[in-house]
C-alpha cells in the first residue's frame, strides 16, 4: 500500500457564501494530491503524458462529513490499496488542522495510450516505482 500526504490552505475565492469550501473545490483539491503523490513516487503526469500516458478520470466519488473553512489548513492523505492494471484507484481522506475528519473520496482513473486512445497496461516504470510498497503482498 502506497500512503502520502499533503496540505492546501482554503482560500476565500475557494467558499460559498456560508464560508464554507464549495462542493466543486474538493475535485480540483483531489487533483493536486493525486498528482503531488505521483510526485512522491519520482513520477509525475507530465512525464507520463510526454511518454504518450493520459489518466483520465473514471469515476469521483466524495462524502463529506464535515465543513471545511475559509483558512483552514487541509490535510490531505492519498492512498493506493492496490498495484494498478488498466485502472489505478486512489483513496482520499481530508483532515482539518484539528484533525477532524471532513471529507473521504475515491478516484478511479484509466491509463489510455494517446495514439489509440484506447485504455492500456500501467506503464512498467510507473509500476516499479510503486514496486517496494506491495513487496509485503507477495
Amino acid at each position: 500500500m502506497f500512503s502520502t500526504e499533503i496540505q492546501i490552505r482554503v482560500r476565500y475565492a475557494e467558499t460559498d457564501q456560508m464560508g464554507y469550501v464549495y462542493y466543486g473545490n474538493y475535485a480540483t483539491y483531489f487533483e493536486v494530491a493525486r498528482v503531488e503523490s505521483l510526485r512522491n513516487l519520482g513520477m509525475s503526469y507530465k512525464a507520463l503524458e510526454e511518454s504518450g500516458i493520459m489518466l483520465p478520470v473514471l469515476e469521483y466519488k466524495c462524502k463529506y462529513l464535515k465543513p471545511a473553512k475559509y483558512d483552514d489548513l487541509l490535510r490531505i492523505k492519498v492512498v493506493i490499496k492496490s498495484i494498478p492494471t488498466v485502472r489505478i484507484y486512489f483513496e482520499y481522506e481530508v483532515y482539518n488542522d484539528a484533525n477532524e475528519l471532513l471529507s473521504v473520496a475515491d478516484t478511479t482513473l484509466v491509463f489510455i495510450n494517446a495514439k489509440t486512445m484506447r485504455p492500456c497496461a500501467a506503464p512498467a516504470l510507473f509500476l516499479s516505482s510503486l514496486e517496494k510498497y506491495f513487496k509485503h503482498n507477495q
